[in-house]
């Protein structure tokens, strides 16, 4: 069965722009749409699953929000003033460190902007723009891609900025630095064939195949420069934290907070003709519990944090309203939520298992009583206005009198009784969450268990396929779609599902090299109802991604990036906060 979605996101805004291509660029100018952002394992959501509160069953309340979008994003008519300390909450710890090629950073991407700048960061449109490169420049064929630097900028421990640094980083990222041994990133990087140092402050990147997404790439908030004495520091460079951005590490207590003070010497200029940042330092506390993180804005104890589809929506809209906070979200979706089947392993290996779960699913009801039907549904992985979106993908419709038909089949078929583990953080929220749908699989004859674990140890379960079935969340719905060959590719480490379809496999390939917009479509299109057919995922709901603030916080967004543009609205790792100011 076929469903559409067409209902809106929060009532709050339009979609990216309608289906890009790919445009050649000028010089100055990358040439792709989108960033890979952060990793969202899901342990937020709308509020706590009470079935005593669902309404008529169905999704996609449109929902106004202009009372609580007053946002403190830009210039809002006062002269931002210096100094101060800004208090963010962290949903989780990286307790891996910071060594960039090798970290995973369960939510450490904020205190990744905060100490590292990119090459390339995206612009209001999501297109990734120069930043500590001056220009990228490709070849005709995207085999080749050239980087110029921007002069005078210097690592917080006095190094400058170079070619030979940079091809460093780049070495280090795809496996081919001797200090450093990287994992995800080595096939994150795989296209990569050589970097070269073309003069002091030139590099050059050739790869294996046309790569007409790879500026996407090095915006990605996890793709930061180190410093010489970080990046060859076999000991400590998960804890030595040395970049070229507005803050310096000062202290890190483990699973408590990390403090950080202004980089005084920092390249970006404000407008008073100073340095950035404006504030004195930050405080990034690590808060699990949402409710925690929710109730220490409300006292005062933080001044920000990051929502991704809720953390208790009502009651951060009530604060809003209240003028106890102010919430900005992206624009449009740039997450999707899902149940995450892992097909290596029985049951989920079995299209016929896959169905019957995602056929037992209410969907509309669990976004009802969990989002109070305030988030638009999902058949597939992209957004609308993406490139790949579809309005109608085959993604099974619920019909409880076929799933129990489905898992009788599933039982008959293989003599033993259909019985999962179903995935969460610890998080109250997501575990409330995990009994609503423990609950939906009871009444089709499914047994499901509850299985729990902080986000570092889901991830890393995850990465290790220790799991059958996990409520999840990632970076799918917006961008470039060659951004999700990391995700979705057979062989790639970070192929959490352990997909392995040849369809999928053959439309990744084709989609990052051809650079015909309307080829791209129809490819990215064909991989979206592939999903469908085979019930890799069952998709949930679009999320949207932005930073809830206390009053006095300003200056989420800086006036403009380096080469003038404007900066990308709130996507979670393109805002170093650099440009924030406390009254």
């Amino acid at each position: 069965m076929i469903r559409a979605r067409t209902t809106r996101l929060l009532g709050v805004g339009d979609t990216r722009p309608g289906d890009r291509g790919r445009r050649k660029p000028a010089p100055v100018v990358a040439a792709c749409v989108g960033v890979v952002l952060a990793l969202l394992v899901v342990g937020c959501g709308g509020k706590k699953a009470d079935s005593s509160e669902r309404g008529d069953g169905r999704g996609g309340k449109e929902a106004s929000t202009s009372s609580v979008e007053s946002t403190s994003l830009g210039d809002d008519g006062k002269t931002p003033k210096r100094g101060g300390t800004l208090r963010y909450a962290l949903a989780a710890e990286s307790p891996e460190g910071f060594c960039l090629p090798e970290a995973q950073l369960a939510a450490g991407i904020p205190v990744a902007m905060a100490i590292y700048d990119r090459l390339l960061v995206p612009d209001a449109d999501g297109e990734p723009v120069p930043y500590l490169a001056k220009s990228v420049t490709p070849s005709d064929d995207y085999t080749q891609w050239t980087l110029e630097l921007r002069p005078g900028i210097t690592f917080h421990d006095g190094t400058k900025l170079d070619a030979q640094i940079v091809k460093d980083n780049l070495d280090a990222y795809r496996g081919a630095y001797p200090t450093r041994k990287p994992l995800l990133f080595t096939f994150y990087f795989e296209p990569i064939e050589a970097v070269t140092v073309v003069d002091p402050m030139t590099v050059r990147v050739d790869t294996k195949v046309p790569w007409v997404a790879f500026p996407s790439y090095l915006a990605s908030g996890r793709v930061g420069i180190m410093a010489r004495a970080q990046l060859d520091d076999e000991r400590s460079c998960d804890r030595n934290l040395i970049g070229t951005g507005p803050f310096v590490l000062e202290s890190w207590r483990l699973n408590d907070q990390m403090v950080l003070k202004a980089n005084r010497k920092y390249w970006r200029e404000a407008p008073d003709g100073k340095p950035y940042p404006y504030l004195d330092g930050m405080v990034m506390a690590v808060m699990p519990d949402s409710q925690s993180r929710i109730n220490a804005l409300k006292t005062g104890e933080i001044d920000i944090l990051t929502t991704a589809s809720g953390d208790s929506l009502e009651e951060m809209r009530g604060l809003a309203e209240q003028g106890k906070a102010t919430i900005n979200p992206v624009p449009s979706p740039n997450s999707v939520s899902y149940l995450l089947f892992n097909a290596g392993r029985p049951p989920f290996d079995d299209v016929l298992a896959r169905r019957a779960f995602a056929t037992a699913f209410d969907v509309d009801a669990y976004n009802e009583v969990v989002n109070d039907g305030q988030f638009t549904l999902a058949d597939g992985p992209f957004a609308e206005g993406t490139l790949g979106h579809l309005a109608e993908t085959p993604q099974a419709e619920y019909d409880l009198a076929e799933a129990k038909q489905l898992v009788a089949e599933y039982e008959k078929k293989t003599g033993r009784s259909f019985d999962v583990a179903l995935s969460v953080t610890t998080d109250p929220v997501a575990v409330s969450q995990a009994q609503l749908i423990q609950e939906q699989m009871r009444k089709a004859g499914i047994g499901v268990r509850i299985t729990t674990a902080d986000g570092a140890t889901t991830i890393n379960n995850a990465i290790a396929g220790k799991f059958q079935v996990a409520l999840w969340a990632n970076t799918h719905a917006g961008g470039d779609p060659d951004e999700q060959h990391v995700w979705w590719y057979s062989t790639s480490p970070v192929n959490f599902g352990r997909i392995k379809d040849p369809v999928i496999d053959k439309a990744l390939d084709e989609g990052r090299s051809e650079p015909d917009p309307a080829k791209r479509k129809a490819i990215y299109e064909r991989l979206n109802r592939q999903f469908g057919e085979q019930q890799w995922n069952v998709w949930t709901t679009f999320l949207t991604t932005g930073l809830a603030t206390a009053p006095g916080v300003h200056g989420l967004l800086p006036p403009s990036l380096p080469d003038g543009s404007e900066p990308y609205n709130l996507a979670v790792d393109s805002n170093p906060l650099y440009a924030v100011w406390l009254e």
